[in-house]
C-alpha cells in the first residue's frame, strides 16, 4: 500500500494556481479546559518548543501541566475571548480575507490565499491539501512570525515539509523567513503608535514587548534576539524616539531556565517604581491580538505596572486587519512571488491549447 496521500483529479484544461498560505500559531477552539488541553499538549510536545531530553519532558507534561494548565489557561482564554471566537483566530481570517481581496485588485490572478494553525485548526494539512484541489502547483508559505526563532518560524516550515513529504506530486515551493525588517511592516507598525498617540497623546516611554524564548537558543546561533532588536530600534527611528523614551522587554517567560532579558514583567515593575506617569506598551512580534497581548499585557501588564506605583498604562492594539498592514503584507507576498504569475498565466494558456488539441479533458 502506497504511503503517499490521494492525488486530487487532474484535467488538461485545469488552471494552474499559486498558493499562498499564512500560518499562525494557533488557539484552542473553545475557552474550557478540555478544548485547551489538546492545544497546549500538542504545543508543548514540540521539539521546537521545548528543548529538554523527550522522556523527561514527557513526564513532567503528562504527569504535572496536562494535569494542571489547561484550567488556568482556559480562564485567561474567557477574559479575552469574543463573540467571534478566539481573537487570533477572527483576526487571521480576516488578514487572510482582505489579503485576497487587495491581491485580487493588483491584478495577481490565480493566487489561493488561505491560512492555517501550526497548532490546532485548521491544520497545515487540510489546508495544503484544499489548495492542492484547487490546482495550486506553486505554493508561498508566510508564517505570520515577523522576527524569525527556531520556536516559531521553524516549526511552521517543519509542519509544512512533513505534509510535503507525504505528497507523491509537490508543489513548487517558496518560503518567507522573516520580515522584521521590511519597509512596509514597520511603517504598519509607526502608523499604529502613531494614530494612538493623536487619539490619546504621547505617554513618557514606549515599551516595545517581543515574546520571550530561552537564552540558551541565542547563544546556540537563534537570531531571534537580535532581530527583536533591530525591529525595536527601527520603529524607534521611524518615530522619531531618543533611546531613553523607549525600551525593548520580553515576555511569557515559562519555567526555570533563563530567557531573554529584560523580562517585560521585572521591567513594568521597574518602570512603575520609577513614578513613570505615563506608559504606552505594543508588541511588535504580534501580528493579531492574542492571549499574549490581550491578557498577559493588557491585563496582567497594567496590574503590575499600576500596583508598583505607575500611572497611566495604555496598551497599543496589534496591526490586525490594519489597512497599512494589509498592504504591507501584499507587499512581502508580491515581492516572494516575481517571475511565478507570469509562468501560471503562461502555463494555463498552453494547457488549454493542449487539452483543445486532444479534443478530451484528460
Amino acid at each position: 500500500m502506497s504511503g503517499y496521500l490521494p492525488e486530487p483529479p487532474f484535467s488538461h484544461d485545469s488552471s494552474a494556481k499559486t498558493g499562498v498560505l499564512l500560518i499562525n500559531l494557533g488557539t484552542p477552539t473553545a475557552p474550557t479546559g478540555q478544548a485547551v488541553r489538546p492545544y497546549l499538549k500538542q504545543f508543548l510536545s514540540d521539539t521546537r518548543v521545548i528543548e529538554i531530553p523527550k522522556a523527561v519532558w514527557w513526564l513532567i507534561l503528562n504527569g504535572i501541566i496536562l494535569n494542571v494548565r489547561p484550567k488556568k489557561s482556559a480562564e485567561k482564554y474567557a477574559s479575552i475571548w469574543s463573540k467571534d471566537g478566539s481573537p487570533l483566530l477572527v483576526n487571521t481570517r480576516k488578514q487572510t480575507s482582505l489579503l485576497k481581496g487587495l491581491l485580487g485588485e493588483q491584478g495577481m490572478r490565480n493566487v489561493v490565499v488561505d491560512y492555517a494553525m501550526r497548532y490546532g485548526q485548521p491544520s497545515v494539512e487540510t489546508v495544503i491539501q484544499n489548495m492542492r484541489v484547487q490546482g495550486v502547483d506553486k505554493l508561498l508559505v508566510l508564517p505570520l512570525y515577523p522576527q524569525y526563532a527556531g520556536s516559531s518560524s521553524a516549526t511552521a516550515l517543519d509542519d509544512v515539509f512533513r505534509v510535503l513529504m507525504k505528497l507523491r506530486n509537490m508543489p513548487e515551493l517558496r518560503t518567507v523567513r522573516h520580515f522584521h525588517d521590511d519597509p512596509g511592516y514597520i511603517d504598519a507598525l509607526a502608523q499604529q503608535v502613531q494614530a494612538h498617540w493623536r487619539q490619546h497623546g504621547r505617554a513618557e516611554k514606549l515599551l516595545m514587548s517581543f515574546h520571550g524564548v530561552p537564552r540558551f537558543t541565542l547563544e546556540k546561533g537563534d537570531p531571534y534576539h537580535c532581530e527583536c532588536l533591530k525591529t525595536g530600534r527601527l520603529l524607534a527611528e521611524r518615530l522619531g524616539l531618543d533611546k531613553e523614551h523607549y525600551v525593548v522587554s520580553f515576555q511569557s517567560r515559562f519555567g526555570r531556565a533563563e530567557w531573554l532579558q529584560p523580562y517585560t514583567s521585572a521591567t513594568l515593575e521597574q518602570l512603575g517604581r520609577a513614578g513613570t506617569k505615563s506608559l504606552d506598551v505594543i508588541c511588535p512580534g504580534f501580528v493579531s491580538d492574542c492571549l499574549e497581548t490581550l491578557e498577559e499585557i493588557a491585563m496582567e501588564g497594567k496590574h503590575s505596572f499600576q500596583s508598583s506605583g505607575g500611572g497611566e498604562f495604555r496598551y497599543i492594539p496589534c496591526l490586525n486587519d490594519k489597512p497599512q498592514w494589509i498592504a504591507a503584507l501584499a507587499g512581502i507576498v508580491g515581492k516572494n512571488l516575481q517571475g511565478w504569475q507570469e509562468v501560471i498565466e503562461q502555463d494555463t494558456a498552453q494547457r488549454q491549447q493542449r487539452a483543445q488539441s486532444l479534443g478530451a479533458s484528460r
